[in-house]
């Protein structure tokens, strides 16, 4: 979801470096976040090991976070581009889920502000797995939702973290990493690797699903 459906990892980072900057832990708003595709108390726990910080436990940062990105997604988060007709393409082939390593009730959140709660015949969260990406549990878990053998699936992701889960999940892999991120091997596992949704085309989907 984030940074591929939605532009919403900026705004993570924009909320990383509001809360925890309030902590005493020195992001800068120009890096990338270094713990993209993480799941979110993933993020807090190596955040808090390499800055301890007083006043606040990690459950409460956590939720200091999630409040935050949600609110900036309401407030300036927007489709990315192609991100409607990837959907479209994908659903006309079969069933489509979502997985996400963020938490359950900011999906939802975030789903039901662009309108795209009823898109999904399943949503998922990598809280409910004992691990988060690069483990494949996520996705594993969508695809027995779907009743969809995992070398069956393809998975869209804009992370080095998910291509990993989603190979090791032995699943078909689209990535679309920001340009920061292309050149990271990771990406090199991909079946397809895009600069934007905008370039996904109905042949190339064709001939994955043939």
């Amino acid at each position: 979801m984030d940074g591929l459906l939605i532009d919403s990892e900026v705004l993570w980072h924009k909320a990383e470096v509001e809360i925890f900057g309030s902590l005493g832990v020195p992001l800068a708003e120009s890096e990338s976040r270094s713990t993209k595709g993480m799941y979110v108390n993933e993020v807090v726990d190596y955040w808090r090991a390499r800055h301890q910080w007083e006043g606040h436990s990690s459950n409460e940062v956590v939720q200091l976070l999630l409040n935050r990105v949600g609110d900036l997604v309401e407030q300036e988060g927007r489709l990315m581009p192609g991100a409607l007709r990837a959907l479209d393409l994908a659903s006309e082939r079969g069933p489509i889920a979502l997985a996400s390593s963020t938490p359950l009730a900011l999906i939802g959140r975030c789903l039901q502000h662009f309108g795209l709660d009823q898109r999904f015949a399943s949503v998922h969260s990598a809280e409910f797995e004992p691990y988060g990406k690069p483990h494949p549990g996520v996705f594993l878990t969508a695809a027995t939702a779907l009743a969809i053998e995992p070398s069956r699936c393809l998975v869209f992701e804009d992370a080095a973290a998910g291509v990993v889960a989603a190979k090791a999940a032995t699943m078909m892999v689209v990535a679309v990493p920001t340009p920061e991120d292309s050149t990271r091997a990771e990406f090199t596992l991909a079946d397809l690797v895009l600069s934007s949704l905008e370039q996904l085309t109905p042949e190339w989907m064709n001939l994955a699903f043939a």
